[in-house]
């Protein structure tokens, strides 16, 4: 029996092969594709609302696919991913977002108009990620580097190798990370504010949302449009913003029991649909 194709967005400044253990996990049930790097290619350059980026995974799905799949996308990849869903639902069989939280109603309008005021950089990612180191000796100096800190340390044993494996490219001083900084930092500048509207009337295909219980991210944008939008496909897991990273096992858990339910909801939908007569 063929296993259902699954296609993997990943979260701003983590690579897809950071997600190396998850993979595996749902591997058993799905067969995964994913894009190594978003907001890196300058055919799909980074600009407000991030339409290009959209285009990008559109094309890759175009590419990749003849039929349908599951979309599947943490942080920025949900975004990205219940974004095409909602433009593209014919290249969409249901769509998974984790701790990709809609952002609606004031929150977004708060978002749009204070887009370009420095106060908003006190608030957002960006502040961190424009000055953040990005070389180092070798492999070993920057893992050291992130095992330091209380986030990378929050990590399940093995997933920050897999980012370091996956994150290193050389540089003439020995090694710097291949997501940069700057395009990192205009991913966190240029968030839609338009999200909100874009899936207010619902989508044609099911969707669900898997957040986590301390993550930042989901009180800054609140989860009401989130629950909205998906219904009783919402869970709450145990952890923060990167979840996937500290607890994959639970994540492709519970990612696919989330998948499995809203196959399911797909497969009555279509059964509810009058036939077409001949």
């Amino acid at each position: 029996m063929n296993k259902p194709k699954l296609h993997f967005s990943h979260a701003n400044s983590y690579p897809a092969g950071t997600y190396r253990r998850l993979f595996e996990l749902l591997g058993q049930h799905y067969d995964i594709s994913a894009l190594d790097m978003h907001a890196h290619n300058p055919a799909y350059p980074v600009e407000t609302g991030w339409p290009h980026l959209v285009r990008e995974l559109v094309d890759e799905l175009e590419s990749r696919h003849a039929e349908p799949v599951v979309l599947l996308g943490h942080s920025l990849g949900g975004m990205l991913s219940v974004m095409v869903a909602a433009m593209r639902p014919d290249l969409v069989r249901c769509v998974v977002m984790l701790d990709s939280p809609v952002v609606a109603g004031w929150r977004a309008m708060l978002l749009r108009v204070t887009r370009n005021w420095a106060l908003a950089n006190k608030f957002s990612p960006a502040r961190f990620s424009e000055k953040r180191r990005n070389v180092w000796p070798d492999a070993a100096s920057a893992y050291q580097h992130f095992a330091g800190k209380d986030m990378f340390a929050a990590w399940a044993p093995g997933v920050l190798e897999d980012y370091i494996a996956a994150g290193l490219k050389p540089h003439p001083e020995g090694v710097q990370l291949r997501f940069t900084r700057e395009n990192e930092t205009a991913v966190y500048r240029s968030l839609p504010h338009h999200i909100g509207a874009l899936v207010k009337p619902g989508l044609a295909v099911p969707a669900g949302f898997i957040g986590g219980a301390e993550s930042v991210e989901n009180r800054q944008a609140g989860l009401d449009a989130t629950r909205r939008l998906v219904g009783d496909n919402f869970r709450i897991v145990p952890g923060g913003h990167l979840f996937p990273m500290e607890a994959p096992e639970l994540t492709a858990r519970v990612t696919h029991e989330m998948i499995s339910q809203l196959l399911a909801q797909q497969g009555a939908q279509r059964q509810r649909q009058p036939r077409r007569r001949a």
